[in-house]
């Protein structure tokens, strides 16, 4: 199984602040959309938490929340108590026909734990500057950028580039 980490970063590698993104990039949510749809999908219990009420779980995707909290409990959510145990469960077979993939989808804490099982980045980059507390892990020299898809602007003005990278 794929393991692919994606996130949206500025480019000095904000991806948060106060729990939660600093900007408005449509554009973005859809290619994540796009990404993980059908896949599971694993993520920190404070990125399940700012997740708007209304998309929580995120449909059409089997959501694994990590926490060490071992009564955490949400509706439509599957509890992991490390990144690796929530790789393992990712894993087994669900309703869908079987994951190609898994996205780590954040926060910063979770990237870093799942890098070294991770296959593919999905790294969007932002071009603002903005204060922010969490930041994207930096890829090694391991990592080779396998698609670019070229700087774009956004109907919110702001410009980005969305880049795969693979090891």
């Amino acid at each position: 199984m794929n393991v692919g980490l994606i996130w949206a970063q500025t480019l000095d590698g904000v991806i948060g602040a106060d729990n939660t993104i600093p900007w408005r990039l449509p554009e973005d949510m859809a290619h994540f959309k796009a990404t993980t749809l059908g896949c599971p999908v694993v993520m920190g219990r404070r990125t399940w938490d700012a997740l708007p009420q209304r998309v929580r779980p995120l449909p059409g995707r089997r959501n694994i929340v990590v926490t060490r909290d071992a009564r955490w409990a949400a509706e439509g959510a599957e509890r992991a108590g490390s990144v690796a145990g929530a790789l393992d469960l990712a894993a087994e077979p669900w309703e869908q026909t079987g994951p190609a993939a898994v996205w780590v989808i954040g926060g910063g804490e979770i990237y870093r734990a799942a890098l070294e099982y991770a296959t593919t980045l999905s790294v969007t980059e932002v071009d603002v500057a903005v204060d922010g507390d969490t930041y994207a892990p930096t890829p090694d020299g391991t990592w080779t950028v396998t698609e670019d898809r070229g700087w774009q602007t956004s109907r919110t003005g702001l410009r980005y580039r969305i880049r795969t990278y693979t090891r």
